[in-house]
């Protein structure tokens, strides 16, 4: 015996045992109760008779017969080990069916199709129910969906696992490879299997509904189109016969065409493969984010409303949605480059998919965005005890071409209840959950329905914003910038006020943040520019002594993003026709050192319109002297909170004491605003500091007050008895006296 010979006799006697063993743990298994009139009529209907109604797949040695519908009828009916005793009995009854008509099959064989039978459908019993648990069960109560689900998985399992066998026997007689066998002799099966499980799903739902109108028909449509099928078989018997005898003279023609159309089905057969793996492909990539794999945003929108449509049938059913923001990703970009960004995305994203549960799911939204889908949660500490483990988590750096990259995350965290009935409701109030969270400077927050007033309220003023410049609702005000060796008026910086129609004067502290965070403050700021030169050119125009007034306006950070924020200050200019000289800009610390390389460009070219520069909010903005000496700016700010507390000896004494001695080192004038007291101003005129703004000396007002400043010359030169800083100690009373406009 040949080694090959050997090995199919060893396979075919494993078969052989396991068959006989899975046949015989089923009759062990098998539910005695269950046993009745329609089952025992069933069991016989099935064994001797379902094989004599088959039809025959044209061009194919394939037979569709009703027994795998049956198979499956009692798979969902009567459980597992019924269907696995009768698709036993039946295999070994057909083959023996068949040997009586001629076909030559070894006695063997006969229990070999018997123990593939066993085996096969043994395997999808319990593949189906660790899947999806009782079958009956299913089939009996279980949703559309779950039912639609365990067909499928029943139709393919039984189709898979049959053609294994198959395949392997047939590769093991012949000179051809598993996959050819597979492909020539059972992958056309598929749609046998396909089409008995649906039948069989069919007529069960059918007999569960005990529609008796409804099984007559279904049962006299069958058999409609089982007989007309055979008989349109009989008929193209007859016809292909006489069409023989007929056209004997030209088989060959006949030949040459047959293989044509063979070769023309395969192209189709192939080109039919191609599209079902080209949907599939285009399927994943709508559903899956293209770099991390993970689902993206579309796949959990559509999980998160399966998750509410479980919640409203199941109503203890809890679930939280999070929102995930990583900190500082624009600067790991902006300084490693986008593929560091790339693989920080990729490494979060494995360590994120490692925390989950089996049930979790977590996706990829864009950028640095994620989401999770915690699912079956007892209470929301569960979502918060899970954030913090992403927050532990995340704390161990990522190592990215060779250096440690360190992030943190910011958390939005919303938990379903009954007023949810949107996917994109939950998502959305995780996100505003993770902006507060963000703006707080915290790891993570859960939503509360205060958090969505506020951003409704938000969103209303920035409508309302947005509409303010069309009605004319927005005001330039000025405040004072005095001279303090001389206290005599060296200009205005231009302050906007909003005048709600509803809410009456709108502080700046309300709506400016909102102007940054949507990129409106570069038109607004392009208006109070020009409102405030136009104003400066006509002040300048009523008296010879204003000609050196100047004219302080805050330019945000948001414009070093906009590339044509130096022709559109040039076009100011030029339609105001302010001197450029008379005109300062301030920026703030902060904003100047977020892009030191690129804000140093921008601020050489607004240095080369004319215009002064000064820094604002000095102090607070953590400058690096390496590059403070390399801004063209001619001023310093001193912020109003150094200013405010200043004491003899205090901390922050020394710091604006520090800054003026800096800013004299550097050639540069400095300003001190919030100058609230008299005390405050001997102590600035005592350092040395040129210039002050304050309530002391006037608060922020409309163009008409500060015209009646610019009329009153000797306004502020009592401020200090006799203009003599040494009077002041001996007139401590006054320390905080406010003086009226």
């Amino acid at each position: 015996m040949t080694k090959k010979a050997k090995i199919i006799e060893l396979l075919a006697w494993t078969t052989l045992l396991l068959g006989l063993a899975a046949l015989g743990l089923s009759i062990y298994q098998f539910p005695l109760g269950k046993i009745d009139l329609s089952l025992v009529v069933f069991t016989l209907f099935t064994v001797f008779f379902s094989s004599y109604l088959q039809i025959q797949i044209p061009r194919t040695k394939l037979y569709f017969t009703i027994s795998d519908t049956l198979v499956f009828i009692a798979l969902l009916i009567y459980g597992g080990e019924v269907a696995i005793v009768l698709a036993t009995f039946e295999s070994l009854f057909t083959s023996l069916n068949f040997k009586r008509k001629g076909i030559s099959i070894k006695t063997k064989t006969l229990f070999l199709n018997g123990a593939i039978a066993a085996l096969s459908t043994t395997a999808t019993v319990y593949l189906l129910r660790y899947l999806f648990g009782s079958v009956s069960a299913i089939a009996e109560s279980g949703t559309l969906t779950n039912f639609a689900k365990m067909l499928c998985a029943m139709a393919l399992a039984q189709f898979l696992f049959n053609s294994i066998f198959v395949s392997m026997f047939g590769a093991s007689k012949n000179n051809k490879s598993f996959w050819e066998i597979w492909y020539e002799n059972c992958f056309n099966a598929l749609i046998i299997y396909v089409a008995g499980a649906v039948s069989a799903g069919f007529f069960t739902k059918s007999f569960q509904q005990i529609e008796p109108f409804l099984i007559m028909a279904t049962t006299g449509v069958s058999a409609l189109i089982y007989l007309t099928y055979r008989h349109y078989l009989n008929d193209l018997k007859a016809t292909a016969a006489k069409a023989e005898q007929a056209e004997r003279a030209r088989a060959e023609q006949a030949e040459r065409h047959i293989e044509e159309l063979q070769h023309y089905i395969n192209e189709q057969e192939l080109t039919g493969q191609e599209l079902r793996e080209s949907r599939e492909r285009f399927r994943h990539v709508a559903f899956h984010d293209g770099l991390t794999g993970l689902p993206n945003r579309n796949y959990f929108i559509e999980s998160i409303k399966t998750l509410l449509e479980k919640s409203k049938q199941q109503t203890d059913t809890k679930f939280a949605v999070m929102f995930l923001d990583l900190n500082r990703f624009k600067t790991i970009n902006d300084s490693l480059g986008h593929s560091a960004g790339d693989r920080l995305i990729l490494h979060v994203a494995k360590r994120l998919s490692a925390l989950v549960r089996e049930g979790d799911l977590v996706a990829r939204f864009s950028g640095d965005e994620f989401g999770i889908i915690l699912n079956d949660i007892s209470a929301v500490e569960d979502a918060v005890h899970f954030a913090g483990m992403i927050r532990r988590k995340l704390l161990t750096p990522f190592t990215i071409t060779g250096k440690q990259v360190f992030t943190s995350i910011s958390i939005g965290i919303a938990i379903n209840d009954s007023r949810y009935e949107n996917a994109e409701d939950i998502l959305r109030d995780a996100d505003i959950a993770m902006y507060y969270a963000k703006d707080r400077n915290k790891d993570f927050m859960v939503f509360d329905q205060t958090m969505h007033t506020r951003a409704v309220t938000l969103l209303q003023l920035e409508t309302d914003l947005r509409h303010a410049v069309e009605r004319d609702e927005l005001l330039a005000y000025y405040q004072p910038i005095i001279d303090l060796a001389t206290m005599s008026l060296k200009g205005f910086e231009a302050l906007m006020r909003w005048q709600h129609p509803q809410r009456g004067i709108v502080p700046p502290y309300e709506f400016i943040p909102v102007a940054e965070e949507t990129n409106f403050i570069v038109p607004l700021t392009l208006w109070i520019m020009q409102k405030s030169c136009a104003q400066l050119v006509e002040w300048q125009k009523r008296s010879p002594l204003n000609k050196s007034l100047m004219m302080s306006i805050n330019l945000s950070g948001k414009h070093f993003a906009q590339p044509d924020i130096v022709e559109q200050i040039r076009w100011i200019i030029q339609e105001t026709g302010v001197d450029p000289s008379c005109l300062k800009l301030e920026i703030t610390e902060s904003a100047i050192m977020e892009n030191a390389e690129t804000t140093i460009m921008m601020l050489k070219q607004l240095r080369a319109l004319g215009i002064r520069l000064s820094i604002d909010d000095f102090g607070t903005g953590y400058s690096s002297l390496s590059y403070l000496h390399r801004f063209p700016i001619d001023t310093l700010k001193v912020d109003r909170s150094f200013v405010s507390t200043m004491e003899d000896g205090s901390e922050n004494g020394e710091i604006v004491r520090t800054i003026i001695a800096l800013a004299k080192t550097l050639s540069l004038d400095v300003v001190a605003e919030g100058i609230e007291t008299i005390h405050q101003l001997h102590q600035l005129r005592i350092l040395g500091c040129e210039y002050g703004q304050g309530y002391l000396f006037s608060r922020p007002v409309p163009a008409e007050d500060a015209q009646a400043i610019l009329d009153d010359k000797m306004r502020w030169q009592n401020v200090i008895p006799n203009n003599n800083p040494a009077s002041v100690a001996q007139n401590r009373e006054f320390t905080h006296l406010r003086l009226a406009n």
